[in-house]
């Protein structure tokens, strides 16, 4: 099976799977249990889209376009942390004094 199929199996798979669970949560029983074979058949197909995945990428397959690449945000460096301010300071040695 080629990826692109793989995905659309998964895609379809997890439609199904969404729409058994809505009836699943109403108490039907019969949707409970295509549920429980679907999630089954739904983990096989992501095992294949794995192996298929890996593979695509080590041939160069699944390299990406320019078009949707996304410029990269530079990240800034966080300030440091401050220390406690006085006011709080403050308030503990009141508190020693009053005990």
């Amino acid at each position: 099976m080629a990826l692109k199929d793989t995905m659309n199996k998964m895609r379809g798979l997890l439609g199904e799977l969404c729409h058994d669970l809505e009836k699943s949560e109403r108490g039907n029983k019969a949707a409970s249990q295509r549920v429980r074979t679907g999630s089954i058949k739904f983990e096989k197909t992501a095992k294949l889209y794995r192996k298929e995945s890996v593979a695509a990428e080590k041939k160069g397959g699944m390299k990406k376009s320019p078009a949707k690449t996304k410029a990269k945000a530079k990240v800034k460096a966080k300030p440091a942390k401050k220390a406690k301010s006085s006011s709080t300071a403050k308030k503990g040695g009141m508190r020693a004094k009053k005990r």
